[in-house]
């Protein structure tokens, strides 16, 4: 039971490490100033509100005092694939009997063959256990 259970959440454990080290995703981290306004993993980062284009008609210097970052996290993108090709020839050999070997251990069953299939046995006129008063105790 406890084997069963370590198991199943060994295994899940390896899918989810498997899929998160495949997958990429960006960090968007918004500041203002000195301050942390909004962070977003998969969208943009909203702004908080302080456009220096919006501003352009007092200001002649464009400085803004915010600032975005953004960290992209890239997952592994180089798996190894191999093909049967690829094995040596005793590793090929030993797959290919393995697998023989393994497919013919599950034959179908042999057709059963009933002698008295079409036999109906004799109708009971009388219940035999209680005419002869025999019961099993």
């Amino acid at each position: 039971m406890i084997k069963a259970i370590l198991h199943k959440i060994l295994s899940s454990a390896l899918a989810c490490l498997v899929l998160f080290s495949t997958m990429s995703f960006t960090v968007e981290k918004h500041y203002c100033g000195e301050n942390l306004i909004d962070v977003a993993i998969f969208s943009n980062a909203s702004n908080c509100g302080m456009d220096m284009e919006a501003i352009t008609d007092n200001y002649k210097e464009k400085i803004s005092c915010c600032k975005d970052e953004v960290e992209v996290l890239k997952g592994q993108d180089q798996l190894k694939k191999a093909s049967f090709e690829d094995l040596q020839f005793e590793q090929q050999l030993f797959l290919s009997t393995f697998v023989y070997s393994y497919l013919n251990l599950f034959e179908g069953l042999a057709e059963q063959i009933i002698p008295f299939k079409h036999y109906t046995p004799p109708k009971l006129i009388a219940n035999i256990h209680l005419r002869d008063q025999v019961f099993i105790i």
